[in-house]
């Protein structure tokens, strides 16, 4: 695992490492729901704090190429609108149950930083430090 930064309980997970691809493992399934399958993830931002977690990706089909939002599962059923969303951004809070990473609370698209909420603080606090002060 990475080091975590002065003044972070978390750190990344490794590149390869079993919890980074337990965690994108997790989130796959509601991305290909929502977008259609196969997708892959480019990843911004990802935390991990003993048995939650935090991921900020971007979903995209397998060697980088961009989802049309117009040609998902999603479009077709009236979950999105690529007029009022950030594109195919993601993010997530996660619990590990067990050695199984879950993505309990996610978004695609959002346009707020839903996560900032005090309500998830009690849980998420060591991988939301900035927000949960």
């Amino acid at each position: 695992m990475a080091q975590a930064q002065s003044g972070q309980n978390y750190v990344e997970p490794a590149r390869g490492s079993a919890d980074r691809a337990g965690m994108m493992d997790a989130l796959r399934p509601h991305a290909e729901w929502v977008l259609g399958a196969p997708v892959e993830f480019l990843v911004h931002d990802l935390r991990q704090a003993g048995r939650t977690g935090f991921a900020a990706v971007t979903a995209q089909r397998p060697g980088g190429v961009p989802i049309d939002i117009r040609a998902t599962p999603g479009f077709a059923d009236g979950q999105l609108d690529p007029d009022f969303m950030d594109g195919t951004t993601l993010q997530a809070l996660y619990r590990k149950s067990g050695e199984t990473w879950v993505a309990v609370h996610w978004a695609i698209g959002a346009t707020d930083v839903w996560y900032a909420d005090v309500a998830f603080c009690a849980v998420w606090f060591e991988v939301l430090p900035e927000i949960c002060r």
